[in-house]
């Protein structure tokens, strides 16, 4: 019994050793990980962040293109028809949409949703501005249309598109 008694003398004070070392030395462990993962997560941001605003100056760039007073000033050459005018213009919006979808990548999927209903909108105005007027209309008469579409227009989707992206930054940056 003696002998008992003596092993759990040096015993059970090396256990309790033991398991507050194995406590200490986990919560440094956690705490060590948890400093890796923060300097890991910063480190990330500091690459990304450049990508994300690069991302929204593209997306800018992309809604100022498609917007249908740019689009016809940059498109429209004066012996164009109706017709040709009309092809030019939607194979323009759809050649800068498909260069820059990547771009939704670093873009909030609400901020998303507005670009590509921009772009929607825009090719519904081109395509029911080209359908009302005649078979045989010139480039110049359906690019007046157009401007005029645009005049009328209080605020064009492209306008609040742009207008999200900016408040977005803001808020991000």
């Amino acid at each position: 019994m003696e002998i008992i008694l003596e092993i759990l003398k040096y015993t059970i004070p090396a256990i309790i050793v033991f398991v507050g070392v194995y406590f200490i030395l986990n919560k440094f462990m956690e705490g060590e990980r948890s400093k890796m993962e923060m300097t890991y997560r910063t480190g990330n941001s500091k690459m990304i962040t450049p990508v994300k605003l690069q991302a929204y100056e593209r997306m800018i760039l992309f809604l100022e293109r498609i917007s249908l007073s740019n689009l016809v000033m940059r498109t429209y050459n004066g012996k164009m028809s109706a017709k040709e005018l009309q092809n030019a213009l939607l194979t323009t919006i759809r050649s800068e949409y498909d260069h820059n979808v990547s771009q939704q990548l670093y873009i909030p999927t609400k901020t998303w949703g507005l670009i590509k209903s921009s772009r929607e909108e825009n090719v519904k105005v081109i395509n029911s501005c080209a359908e009302q007027l005649k078979s045989d209309a010139s480039g110049l008469e359906l690019s007046q249309f157009l401007l005029e579409v645009v005049g009328k227009t209080e605020k064009m989707p492209t306008d609040v598109a742009i207008e999200a992206l900016k408040n977005e930054v803001n808020r991000t940056f």
